[in-house]
C-alpha cells in the first residue's frame, strides 16, 4: 500500500513530466504551423479534425472551441470514416488527423481513402512522431511532440493528448485572431450561456420587467412611502416640475431621516433625497452596471437614455441572470 506521501510525489512527477511536455512545444510553432493557419483561415470549406482512440476524444475538444470561436469545424472518428462516415469530407474542406504515432492500422486505411475521393482534399498531421506514415503522406505537418508519456509505463496517452490539446488551443488563438473574431461575435455563439450574456445583455433587456418609481420634489412623505413599497425596488426617482430627474430616495434615506426628525407632516421629497443619483444609460451591459453598483456599494441605478428617466435596474436583476 502507498504511503500519502508516495501517492503526492506520483502526482506531482505527472504534472512535472506534462509541464515540460508543454514547456517545448514553442518549439513546434514554425513556418508551416503559420501556414496551416493561412490555409484554414483563408479556406471556403470546413475543418474535418479525425483520430482514433483518446486522440479521437482530443479531435472532439478542438472542433468545439473551433466552432465556439468561429472555424466552422466537424469531428470525423477514424474508424467510422470507413464504414460510411467519410462521405462528411466535402470539395474545400481541410482534414486535421491527430495521432501520436501516426501509424495505427486505422490511419494507414484513413489517409488513402481521402485521397482518392479526388478532391483535392488538404490534410494537416498533428503527430508526435517524425517520419510517421501519417506525417509523410500528408500536406502539412503539426508536431505535438512529447520525450514521454506521464504514465510510469510510458504506456498511458498522457503527455501525449496534453500536447495535442495544447497545440490545438494555439491553432483556435491563432485562427480566433487572423479571422477577427470579436466578443461579439462570441456572444452570437453563445446566446444561452453566461458567458455569452456578459457580452450581449443590457441593462434594456432588464429595467423593463420593473415598474417605473417616481416622486416630485414636493410630494409628501406618504407618498413616497407608498411609492418606494408599491414598485418594490428599494428606492424612487424624485422628478422636478418639468420631469426632470434630479434626485433618488432609497429605504435607507427614508430610514435616516426617520431618526433624525419627528416632524413628518412637513416633509417633502427635497427634505431626504440625494441629489446626483448614480444612473446608467440604457444600452450598457449589464454586467459593467453591476460593476458600478458592486463599486458604488448600491444596488440600483436609474435608467436613462439622455436626459429622460426611463426605470430603475436592480443588482436582483443581473444576479438573476446569472452572469456573476
Amino acid at each position: 500500500m502507498k504511503t500519502i506521501n508516495e501517492i503526492k510525489q506520483s502526482a506531482n512527477t505527472a504534472i512535472q513530466i506534462e509541464l515540460d511536455t508543454i514547456s517545448k512545444l514553442q518549439n513546434y510553432v514554425d513556418d508551416t504551423f503559420a501556414e496551416c493557419i493561412q490555409l484554414i483561415g483563408e479556406s471556403e470549406g470546413r475543418v474535418i479534425v479525425t483520430g482514433v482512440g483518446k486522440s479521437a476524444i482530443i479531435a472532439q475538444k478542438i472542433v468545439a472551441s473551433f466552432n465556439s470561436t468561429g472555424t466552422p469545424a466537424i469531428f470525423m472518428h477514424a474508424a467510422d470514416a470507413i464504414h460510411g462516415d467519410l462521405g462528411i469530407i466535402k470539395e474545400k474542406d481541410i482534414v486535421l488527423c491527430l495521432s501520436k504515432s501516426g501509424s495505427s492500422p486505422e490511419i494507414k486505411v484513413l489517409i488513402p481513402l481521402i485521397r482518392n475521393l479526388g478532391l483535392g482534399t488538404k490534410i494537416i498531421a498533428m503527430v508526435s512522431v517524425t517520419n510517421s506514415f501519417l506525417s509523410q503522406n500528408s500536406d502539412y505537418t503539426i508536431y505535438a511532440m512529447i520525450e514521454r508519456e506521464a504514465c510510469p509505463n510510458n504506456l498511458a496517452p498522457t503527455s501525449s493528448t496534453t500536447a495535442q490539446i495544447v497545440m490545438g488551443d494555439a491553432m483556435m488563438v491563432s485562427l480566433l485572431e487572423y479571422s477577427g473574431f470579436t466578443t461579439h461575435d462570441y456572444a452570437l455563439t453563445h446566446p444561452g450561456g453566461a458567458l455569452g450574456k456578459k457580452l450581449y445583455l443590457r441593462v434594456s433587456d432588464l429595467y423593463k420587467n420593473n415598474e417605473r418609481p417616481f416622486v416630485y420634489i414636493n410630494d409628501k412623505l406618504d407618498k413616497i412611502i407608498i411609492e418606494i413599497s408599491s414598485k418594490r425596488l428599494g428606492a424612487t426617482a424624485v422628478l422636478n416640475e418639468n420631469g426632470q430627474l434630479i434626485g433618488i430616495i432609497t429605504d435607507g434615506d427614508l430610514r435616516r431621516m426617520l431618526e433624525k426628525t419627528k416632524n413628518f407632516e412637513l416633509i417633502t421629497a427635497k427634505d431626504i433625497m440625494s441629489p446626483s443619483p448614480k444612473t446608467v444609460e440604457e444600452d450598457i451591459l449589464a454586467v459593467d452596471a453591476y460593476s458600478t453598483m458592486k463599486n458604488n456599494k448600491i444596488t440600483s441605478l436609474l435608467v436613462m437614455t439622455g436626459q429622460e428617466y426611463l426605470g430603475v435596474v436592480h443588482i436582483h436583476d443581473i444576479l438573476r441572470e446569472g452572469i456573476v
